[in-house]
């Protein structure tokens, strides 16, 4: 018994992605839909939208899609080397979308300005990364950097990575940001601990830990606003 497959060609114009972007903006589709626009094609057996669905539901999501690399995109059923580039492609670019305010003078007056830089480029990441902020003396933003990449619950930093780069980008103080992949930005009793032992360091070097801000999925928490610092 043969069975049907709902290709994108056979929806009514007005409910296909590219068409539904047209009228109501990228905004209004689905994170399956936008996929599906950049997949362009499917396959025989399975349109665009649902290779699009099987993506996100074997990656757990696009906090797991973005930290595929091509090979592993590749490995999916229905993605062959040039739609993996395309996805690849993609999801550099909206990186690079959110790294390129680092080009512009970035002053931070407030956690929220230090949330809002770092926030798209640390919430669908399935690993802990330890980012710094490197600011001079009039808290405008001079360099960032990774400092540590942890495991899915833990990421380890020494204080003497973090002023060595300090020191070498001429910082006068700095503002610390790391990423919880359960999507939690509650910190936890290893946050409070690195965090104090930053603030120690900082002082001994002259250089100031201004805050540590935790990023979660789509909400943060300043340890300095909540006095746990």
């Amino acid at each position: 018994m043969e069975t049907s497959t709902i290709m994108l060609r056979d929806l009514p114009r007005e409910e296909r992605p590219r068409e539904r972007m047209l009228k109501y903006g990228a905004q209004a589709l689905s994170h399956a839909e936008l996929l599906a626009i950049l997949l362009r094609t499917g396959t025989h057996s399975e349109s665009a939208i649902m290779i699009a669905q099987r993506i996100l539901g074997q990656s757990g999501g696009l906090r797991g899609l973005a930290d595929y690399g091509i090979e592993e995109l590749i490995e999916i059923k229905g993605i062959g080397p040039a739609k993996a580039l395309q996805l690849k492609a993609a999801m550099e670019l909206g990186r690079r979308i959110v790294a390129s305010r680092l080009s512009e003078s970035v002053t931070i007056r407030s956690p929220k300005d230090a949330a809002e830089l770092l926030t798209e480029q640390l919430r669908y990441l399935q690993k802990e990364h330890f980012v710094c902020l490197f600011l001079n003396t009039k808290n405008v933003v001079i360099a960032q950097e990774t400092l540590s990449i942890g495991s899915l619950n833990a990421s380890i930093v020494h204080p003497r990575e973090v002023f060595r780069a300090a020191i070498k980008y001429s910082s006068a103080s700095i503002v610390c940001a790391h990423n919880h992949p359960s999507g939690d930005p509650t910190p936890s009793p290893e946050d409070l601990a690195i965090t104090k032992r930053l603030v120690e360091a900082g002082q001994i070097v002259g250089i100031d830990v201004l805050d540590h801000i935790v990023v979660g999925d789509g909400r943060f928490i300043s340890l300095k606003e909540q006095g746990l610092m």
